[in-house]
């Protein structure tokens, strides 16, 4: 484990795996962590079979990263930069869920000037209200919950109320192994809200927003994840400057690495995978 120190005082722990290729940092979504099992597979495939130069997070208010307080994403886009910095102001970004919104935001932000590429997983914008829309006082009811420390119902309020996944999903979840680690990082799920909190309206997206995203970017969605995220990710990649969406057969949110790592270790790299 490594750390870095961002702008606010937050210390921002990492794992470096050392590669040749150039520099990729992985940015989880709501709830993860860089000991996420995934999390440590696509590092790990990363940077032994295209030879990437990986950095993976923890992001503030989880695993090992402190956490200085105030749910703003400007201090999120602090943490990237200084992450940046440490390997000399130049990397690409890969971003998950809220973490691909969240490496957008970055790369638009104006304030990372050496962000080349980003990889952008299925970020979760909600662009009509065909379906699933989170309420618009969410953000004070997760605020309370999270002041109280109740982290289980922050859990359960998150999951159902700002992601839309159903309430017997999430019951069955309490009991399977990773609850545990739910409930570890339920303090730091403002932090996603902040990032996405603008962009799951039910509006469509504005290409003005969006224009400061130099950076090339491709957009990944999964052919077996559900609807709005397929729809989320085709919406960003139109209105970005310079992105191409692909789909991938048989992925899914909760993705098989295998399916993902090709399309995002070729698109970072510009080659194939390195084979003995």
């Amino acid at each position: 484990m490594e750390t870095v120190t961002s702008a606010d005082g937050t210390v921002i722990a990492y794992d470096r795996h050392d590669g040749h290729a150039g520099t990729v940092i992985l940015i989880g979504g709501a709830f993860g962590y860089r000991k996420f099992p995934k999390m440590v597979e696509l590092a790990t495939t990363l940077n032994e079979h295209y030879g990437l130069t990986v950095l993976n997070y923890d992001r503030r208010g989880r695993g090992d990263s402190t956490d200085a307080g105030g749910y703003d994403v400007e201090r999120e886009i602090d943490d990237i930069a200084a992450l940046v910095q440490a390997v000399g102001g130049s990397a690409m970004l890969f971003g998950w869920s809220s973490g691909a919104a969240l490496a957008l935001r970055a790369a638009g932000s104006g304030r990372i000037l050496g962000i080349t590429k980003v990889v952008a997983f299925e970020p979760p914008f909600v662009v009509d209200h065909d379906g699933f829309v989170p309420a618009i006082d969410l953000e004070t009811t997760l605020h309370e919950l999270v002041a109280a420390d109740r982290r289980a119902d922050t859990v359960r309020f998150y999951l159902t109320k700002a992601m839309g996944i159903p309430r017997p999903m999430v019951s069955v979840m309490r009991f399977t192994p990773f609850w545990k680690n739910l409930v570890a990082t339920a303090n730091s799920t403002p932090h996603d809200w902040a990032v996405m909190r603008d962009y799951m309206r039910g509006e469509p997206l504005r290409t003005d927003d969006w224009t400061t995203v130099k950076a090339q970017t491709l957009v990944i969605a999964g052919a077996k994840s559900d609807a709005l995220l397929r729809k989320g990710a085709k919406a960003i990649a139109a209105v970005l400057p310079d992105a191409e969406l692909q789909e991938i057969a048989k992925l899914s949110h909760n993705p098989n690495v295998s399916l993902l790592a090709p399309a995002a270790g070729e698109f970072l790299t510009g080659t194939a995978e390195i084979t003995a």
